[in-house]
């Protein structure tokens, strides 16, 4: 499936970084809100949970209240199971929204709301269609 992603930091330098620290793979799996937030993070899932906290997926974001854009890790295992609508087809690729209010579109739809609700749109061609996917052990599958 291809999953159009607008990660916020360089994803392999990130990957790099932890699997030579953690000594794990570190893979990437999305951009989103762990929850029905407006703030996104790059979260990364390892296979094997973290030996000190304990958890499978890390979301990596920058602090919207430091003056600096601190950057900030976060637990972000309340990823999986959480719907992500997208829009689009197998030709142009499928876009999520990354938080409550990030509104995208592809291919004559659109899709709003992040982890917090679907909200979506379309001009009534048939160039668009919509799934409904989740998170399972660090990949998107789609829901049933």
């Amino acid at each position: 499936m291809n999953i159009l992603h607008e990660p916020i930091f360089d994803i392999e330098k990130i990957i790099d970084h932890y699997t030579k620290k953690d000594g794990v793979e570190i893979k990437y799996v999305c951009t989103s809100a762990a929850n029905t937030g407006t703030i996104a993070a790059d979260i990364f899932y390892r296979e094997t949970p973290h030996p000190q906290f304990d958890n499978h997926y890390f979301g990596l974001y920058r602090n919207p209240y430091s003056e600096e854009a601190q950057i900030m890790i976060t637990n972000a295992d309340p990823i999986e199971g959480l719907e992500f609508g997208m829009i689009g087809n197998e030709t142009i690729g499928w876009v999520y929204s990354q938080h409550r209010h990030d509104y995208r579109s592809r291919g004559g739809g659109a899709i709003d709301g992040g982890r917090a609700y679907v909200r979506r749109s379309s001009d009534g061609s048939d160039t668009n269609s919509f799934k409904l996917m989740t998170v399972r052990d660090g990949k998107f599958i789609e829901m049933k």
